[in-house]
């Protein structure tokens, strides 16, 4: 019953707000679902975050910062101290779309496929050089090396030994040069960062090589001028123990098509005859 000052109105109007606020079970055991989704959510949003996509497989190893120059373009590359040059010509091919097969990847004369980068003590910041080209540039070559190469080979084994030859005996007869450099038999060195001097050229003058790997080029030193020749022009080098001094050899660079362009070096150190070879030729021989 209603009183005059309405007081019964305003109690059962309180408990109709009360039962409002108060929500039932099940909203509130859905309210708690929703919110622990949230938070899952959450939780899978951070660890997606730290998950790897690949590109820092490196992270947990010791790497090295690189500067890869290749074609007059530069990339920067971090890789494991502890990958082999085999490695890193893999990475290079992903950065250039160069062939491992088709690089020739200097640092300090040609970098060794089989050995680390520590090995190799390369360290941080260092400019690698990458020279090569397309498969299709070289199948454009009219006259492949390994071609020119087998052909030279070939002609070597009818003819007696180089150093036997007159033309090669004026120069040899001379006798070692005063100024020649240090030779150690059996070994296989790196080029050396200085040039290679001391020897002698077909004329009797002498000659110093250098081999500036970021241009591509031999360069080919005698007192009255330097010749800049690209590596690639370079169809072939050949060499030959010289008699009674087996820890020097007498090197032939063929410029051109014949044996009519070789450009003979006497008294090259046996031990830097491999990786002139390699500078100059690279893998060419296997396309």
């Amino acid at each position: 019953m209603a009183t005059q000052d309405g007081s019964e109105g305003v109690t059962m109007e309180t408990e109709a707000k009360l039962n409002e606020a108060e929500p039932l079970g099940e909203d509130v055991e859905k309210a708690d679902a929703e919110a622990a989704c949230h938070t899952d959510a959450g939780n899978a949003t951070t660890q997606d975050s730290s998950i790897s996509n690949g590109d820092d497989a490196d992270d947990n190893q010791e790497t090295v910062d690189l500067k890869i120059i290749w074609n007059k373009n530069k990339y920067d590359l971090k890789i494991a101290v502890d990958s082999t040059g085999a490695k890193l010509k893999e990475r290079i091919h992903s950065l250039t779309g160069l062939p491992p097969a088709m690089q020739k990847v200097m640092y300090k004369g040609l970098l060794p496929e089989d050995k680390t980068l520590r090995e190799i003590k390369i360290t941080n910041g260092a400019k690698i050089m990458v020279v090569g080209s397309t498969i299709n540039d070289v199948l454009a070559v009219n006259t492949p090396k390994e071609v020119i190469q087998q052909e030279v080979k070939a002609e070597e084994n009818k003819k007696e030994p180089l150093c036997r030859q007159k033309q090669h005996r004026k120069v040899l007869d001379k006798g070692k040069p005063e100024d020649i450099m240090p030779a150690v038999k059996g070994a296989k060195e790196r080029l050396p960062t200085v040039p290679l001097s001391g020897m002698f050229n077909k004329s009797g003058g002498k000659v110093r090589l250098t081999f500036k790997l970021e241009q591509d080029q031999l360069w080919i030193g005698t007192k009255e001028r330097t010749e800049k020749v690209p590596m690639g022009s370079i169809k072939n080098v050949v060499s030959e123990p010289i008699e009674g001094h087996e820890d020097y050899h007498m090197m032939a660079f063929q410029l051109g098509p014949t044996e009519a362009s070789q450009y003979w070096v006497y008294w090259v150190p046996t031990q830097f005859v491999d990786a002139i070879k390699d500078t100059v030729l690279g893998k060419w021989q296997y396309f």
